[in-house]
């Protein structure tokens, strides 16, 4: 019974339009600030290493570099403070964590692009959105 009363609750929290994006593909997270009484958007671009919970607890991590320095930053999916995410560039991976490309500096992080034409690329999002 607990379990429903909490999955109900869930649902209310959860947003309707989650685009869909997998582990190896560069992303921008429009990332919404306030400051003091200003709001703005802030975009942070990179490659997505890892994917994590289910439901209002899904989160995923980005990594980028920086002036030479490694910069990765967790997002919650269905948090209010992302305000969109937009996928640049899909990318062809073997593995369900990218923790490797910590390791790798320059050429060695990019990945193979995965073709994926438009109509495939809404058919799994709506396959997606299903489950």
């Amino acid at each position: 019974m607990s379990q429903e009363l909490l999955n109900k609750v869930e649902q209310t929290c959860l947003k309707e339009e989650v685009p869909y994006f997998e582990i190896g593909d560069t992303v921008d997270v429009h990332c919404r600030i306030l400051e003091g009484e200003k709001e703005r958007i802030q975009v942070f671009t990179g490659v997505v290493i890892a994917r994590s919970g289910s439901g209002t607890r899904e989160m995923f991590s980005v990594r980028r570099i920086v002036q030479g320095q490694g910069v990765e930053r967790k997002f919650p999916l269905h948090s209010p403070r992302i305000a969109k995410v937009e996928v640049k560039r899909a990318g062809e991976t073997r593995r369900a964590k990218l923790y490797y490309l910590r390791d790798r500096v320059g050429k060695a992080v990019r990945l193979k692009e995965r073709r994926i034409d438009k109509d495939k690329r809404e058919a799994l999002a709506a396959k997606a959105k299903k489950n």
